[in-house]
């Protein structure tokens, strides 16, 4: 029993204010909130990117690491305040916005204990995926549900037809090991494999090319066969796009677990059951 009430605790007034403010978009202050963390973000990528160039870091090198600790110290601080304001605090920790948002302090922090972690700290680029949810885009929400569910439906399809592309490339890869000679590249079957994937996708580099004519031909019928082979999977998907249904989604977050794809007449989390 008491393992429970340390999981799931009962939020104090504060705390319920606290996560309408952090969690909840839909509120004018929480999307406030959110808008500010958006162009502290942006300014923190920006300058790890411009920390990256070698004029820059020489002249402005010491501003720049300060803020980078400034804007730490405040990242670090929002992530301590969202795990205050949920019932159950390892659920966030484990949800994909709670790794990212972990993911962005660390990189600064292992910087005092390892060299070159630095650049790691653009990851708060990903952060700016909340602004889906800040200004309402409900199309651009329900439309990424959407395929995230016509992949899902279609895993076995695609899984089956990536196995039909694996055989085939290692076939025609064989092949051209046997028809081409090692002057034109064809060393070996993986550096084969390796041809017939690139030129089955359409890619293209040009370091390996057949130099006979039955080697030209087979490459031919590969090239054509790259076409065919990028429609499948985008036939398979567009198939179970048209089969789902339309379902308009909220943004508004669950104080239990902190996830916000909930449906728009929604009185409980689709996903811990707690009453919305």
């Amino acid at each position: 029993m008491e393992t429970k009430i340390k999981i799931e605790r009962e939020l104090r007034p504060w705390q319920r204010k606290m996560n309408e403010v952090i969690f909840g978009a839909e509120t004018p202050a929480g999307k406030w909130f959110d808008i500010i963390l958006l162009i502290i973000i942006l300014i923190s990528v920006i300058g790890v990117m411009l920390e990256s160039v070698p004029g820059i870091r020489e002249d402005w090198g010491e501003l720049l690491h300060t803020g980078e600790w400034v804007l730490t110290i405040i990242f670090s601080l929002e992530y301590i305040a969202r795990l205050l304001c949920v019932k159950r605090p390892i659920l966030y920790i484990f949800s994909f916005y709670g790794v990212i948002d972990l993911l962005s302090v660390l990189p600064t922090y292992l910087g005092l204990f390892f060299v070159g972690t630095g650049p790691l700290r653009v990851l708060r680029c990903v952060r700016l995926l909340r602004l889906f949810r800040i200004l309402k885009l409900h199309q651009f929400v329900e439309d990424s549900e959407r395929l995230m569910r016509a992949l899902k439906s279609s895993r076995t399809k695609i899984t089956v037809f990536l196995f039909t592309v694996l055989m085939l490339v290692v076939i025609l890869g064989t092949i051209m090991y046997l028809v081409e000679d090692h002057q034109s590249g064809f060393t070996s079957i993986p550096r084969s494999i390796y041809w017939a994937i690139v030129t089955l996708t359409t890619v293209g580099y040009g370091d390996i090319a057949p130099s006979t004519p039955l080697g030209q031909f087979i490459a031919s019928i590969v090239m054509i066969l790259g076409y065919a082979i990028i429609a499948v999977p985008t036939g398979i998907v567009t198939n179970e796009l048209m089969n789902d249904k339309n379902n308009i989604v909220s943004n508004r977050a669950c104080p239990n677990c902190s996830k916000d794809d909930h449906d728009e007449d929604a009185d409980f989390c689709k996903h811990c059951g707690h009453q919305l």
